[in-house]
């Protein structure tokens, strides 16, 4: 499969913690450990037939096929899942909408519920951060996160992400709290440094980028 979608060969290496691209075949274990309070696509398709629970595994499911199956160079979002001494402890998302242009990635995770409050969420970030600022190029990261959302706007203030603006959600009402973090603060900051990147060279071209020769 790596030889077909060079994606699912990427690691990425933080401490203790371990990234790899999700597969469809991780899809049933995430869904068991999807915490309920984790927020999802308010557009996404709901099924009548289907109860909260079931309609929950459904998103998740599509939202893996849609990363996958609508990736492109200009348009992409890549889903990992985090691994702790060999137990899934969440997923990290690395996103870049309009990435040949932006050159800006946005991010989103969730934690299983006994993860949480163990500094986890930062390892998770500084890891995808350090693929974008790195091989990836970007310029820029943001993150964004509802004001009550301390657990989310923690692991940006910790990273060095600074408040770029609100914004009010229109399905809720909530306001959002948008960060910003410039490719000049990172490199600054050393964060990136001793974060393990394997199989970015096989993955670059689908990204539209070339390998170093």
């Amino acid at each position: 499969m790596v030889d077909v979608w060079p994606l699912h060969g990427l690691r990425l290496g933080a401490g203790d913690l371990h990234l790899r691209v999700v597969r469809e075949s991780d899809l049933d274990a995430l869904a068991a450990l999807l915490p309920a309070d984790v927020g999802q696509d308010p557009a996404a398709t709901g099924y009548a037939a289907l109860d909260a629970g079931a309609n929950r595994s459904a998103v998740l499911a599509q939202s893996y096929w849609r990363a996958m199956g609508l990736w492109s160079p200009a348009d992409w979002a890549l889903p990992f899942v985090a691994s702790l001494e060999g137990r899934l402890v969440g997923v990290q998302w690395l996103e870049g909408p309009d990435y040949p242009t932006s050159r800006t990635v946005d991010s989103a995770s969730w934690l299983v519920t006994a993860a949480r409050g163990r500094g986890l969420g930062v390892q998770m970030r500084r890891a995808v951060l350090a693929l974008a600022f790195g091989r990836l190029g970007a310029e820029a990261a943001i993150s964004s996160a509802v004001l009550d959302n301390a657990a989310s706007l923690g692991v940006s203030r910790s990273l060095g992400y600074t408040e770029a603006r609100t914004s009010v959600l229109p399905h809720s009402g909530e306001t959002l709290r948008h960060v910003r973090l410039e490719r000049a603060a990172w490199v600054a900051s050393g964060r990136g440094v001793g974060v393990e990147l394997l199989g970015v060279d096989e993955a670059l071209p689908l990204f539209g980028l070339e390998a170093r020769s």
